[in-house]
Formats: structure tokens, C-alpha cells, sequence
């Protein structure tokens, strides 16, 4: 491999986690009833509560690839307009990881309607306290470098979320910003950018409310400092079963810039694009899915995939709140 190929496997590695980025990472989770995990509007949304575990894996066939745990809950209070949530994650990249706790408080305003009418306009806010490490213990210099201190480094700072939330019937629409504080982890001892504060919107509607159902939607990320900017285009279909429900899903991410790169003479740029197929079924209260996600383009760092799994219990809610097909308030 050419040197010259170097920052493009940089970005290829480092862009799939929202490079520089703190706090949980937004892979295509939200997509299986999770919402949650990148909303802190969406804690309490609808009657009782939920949670969700998930476990996600890149590139098995490389040591020390990234790999992230989150488990969370979320529910209503009683019959008042509020909710709140918690969030534990853990994730790792070689040889820093970062593990976390936020809490969350969110507001639920009716806006008109019946009782069997969605029109809600949420607001939430989590505070979170975040661990973040680097791990020197394993580097070896011939000439002793300063900068590396043999040791294993840890640092903690407090950060928060907003978001706000919009359910009209089958309609939905999110805004989040993330890591508003901007607080710095002054981990390494050279020059450390502050963290990136990311802005989220996305928005879908459900399609059809008899055995089947359909859902489109849209997911766009911003990173302030460095301007990285995706984009999610999704389309799920739901079928009722006598069981529960079984749905699938297919997710296009793309980076709208990319990494340039010279080989075997030529020129070229590459942009960040991921496919995701994801599968799940909702067996009573529980809920099960899968997703993988194939990077396309020329270069990759590994011809493996990015794995992750869901599992989630919901409880305290009746058998269907609302007049319309909306999964993510019932």
C-alpha cells in the first residue's frame, strides 16, 4: 500500500464513527424501534416504556476493531406529559474507548385532538458523564518520545443533548444536537480539538395501516468544527403476524465529502457509502433485529462487515393507544 493511500484508510476507518466524535456513535440502530439512543425527545414518548440492548462489531478479521455496547431504558410517568430515560454505553476503538451514563428528562405537549389523536410536540435533555481512556501500555519507541507516557490515560467531563420531537398520526420528525457543551477531553498530551457538537435531523411517515405498512424516511447529520455532513435514505416495510409484527429495512448512508487518493498513477476520491439490510420481529412484548452494513466503494480497510444486534422488552402499553400506525409512540 502507498503512503499516499494512507489518509483515505484513515478516513475509511475513523469516518464509520463519526471521526473525533464523543458520546455514542449514531450507526443504523434508531432504524429497529430505537430512537431513543440519538433523541432525548423520544424518552416517554408513548405509554409505558421500552428497552433496548445492542451490540455492534466491525471488521471481525481485524485486532482491536470497533466494537460498541449500549443499553438503555425509557417510560412515561404515570399519566402525567413527562418521561425519563438512561443510557449506558461502552465503546471501544483499538486503543481508546470511552464508556458512558446520561440521563434524560423529556416533556410531551398534546396539541390538540382526541384522545385517540397523535398530535405531540416533545422536548427532552440528557446529561451525561463520560469516561474517556487511552491505553499507552503497549507502545514501544527506540527513541524515547515524551508524548507517550506508558501508561494508561483517563479522563472524565460532563456533556448534554437536546432534542425536540413532532408526531402527527403516521408523520414524525426529529431534531437533535448533541454534545452542546463542547467540552474538551484533554486526553493526549499534544493539541486537542474540543468535542464535536453534531446536529441531527430526520423525518418519515408510515404508509398504510391494514397487514401491511410501509416507512420511508430520512436521517442528515452535521459535525460543526470539521463539517462533516451524511446523509440516511430508509425504507422499511412492517407485516402484522399473529404473533407480533415482522419488519425489514434497507439503509444507504453517504458522506457528502470525501478522501482523495493516488495509485498505481491515477487520481481519485472516495466518499463514505453504506449499505445496510436490517431484519426484526416484535414477538409479544419482545423485540429482536439484525442489521449489517457492506462498505462500498474501490478501497476498504477490510473486506468484513459491521454487525450489530438489538433486543429490546416493552411494557406498561396497551394494545394500540392511537388511531393510526405509528411504532415508535405505541
Amino acid at each position: 500500500m502507498k503512503l499516499r493511500l494512507l489518509p483515505l484508510y484513515f478516513f475509511l476507518a475513523f469516518g464509520l464513527k463519526s471521526f473525533a466524535q464523543e458520546g455514542i456513535p449514531v450507526y443504523f440502530d434508531y432504524l429497529s424501534d430505537n430512537y431513543y439512543l440519538v433523541y432525548p425527545s423520544m424518552a416517554g414518548i408513548g405509554e409505558g416504556g421500552k428497552i433496548r440492548g445492542t451490540i455492534r462489531q466491525q471488521w471481525f478479521s481485524v485486532d482491536e476493531a470497533p466494537n460498541l455496547q449500549t443499553l438503555n431504558a425509557h417510560f412515561r410517568l404515570g399519566d402525567s406529559n413527562s418521561g425519563v430515560g438512561a443510557i449506558f454505553f461502552n465503546d471501544a476503538n483499538g486503543y481508546h474507548s470511552q464508556t458512558g451514563l446520561k440521563l434524560t428528562y423529556a416533556h410531551h405537549l398534546k396539541l390538540g385532538g382526541d384522545i385517540r389523536y397523535l398530535n405531540q410536540l416533545s422536548f427532552g435533555l440528557s446529561g451525561g458523564l463520560i469516561q474517556s481512556s487511552l491505553d499507552e501500555t503497549e507502545f514501544r519507541s527506540v527513541i524515547p518520545d515524551p508524548i507517550i507516557t506508558g501508561t494508561r490515560n483517563s479522563v472524565s467531563y460532563f456533556n448534554m443533548d437536546l432534542g425536540m420531537s413532532y408526531s402527527l398520526m403516521e408523520f414524525y420528525a426529529h431534531f437533535s444536537v448533541l454534545n452542546v457543551l463542547g467540552s474538551g477531553r484533554d486526553l493526549y498530551t499534544a493539541i486537542e480539538f474540543d468535542n464535536l457538537r453534531r446536529y441531527l435531523i430526520s423525518a418519515g411517515y408510515v404508509f398504510g395501516r391494514n397487514e401491511w405498512q410501509y416507512e420511508p424516511s430520512v436521517l442528515f447529520q452535521l459535525t460543526e468544527f470539521t463539517e462533516e455532513r451524511t446523509i440516511d435514505i430508509n425504507a422499511k416495510v412492517y407485516k402484522d403476524v399473529s404473533f407480533g409484527r415482522i419488519w425489514g429495512g434497507l439503509s444507504y448512508r453517504r458522506s457528502f465529502d470525501g478522501a482523495q487518493f493516488q495509485t498505481d498513477g491515477s487520481f481519485g476520491e472516495q466518499r463514505l457509502q453504506l449499505i445496510t439490510p436490517i431484519i426484526g420481529a416484535n414477538i409479544n412484548n419482545f423485540m429482536v433485529s439484525y442489521n449489517y452494513s457492506y462498505q462500498m466503494g474501490d478501497i476498504r480497510f477490510d473486506n468484513g462487515g459491521f454487525h450489530q444486534i438489538t433486543v429490546g422488552y416493552d411494557f406498561g402499553q396497551s394494545e394500540r393507544r392511537y388511531d393510526c400506525y405509528c411504532p415508535a409512540a405505541q
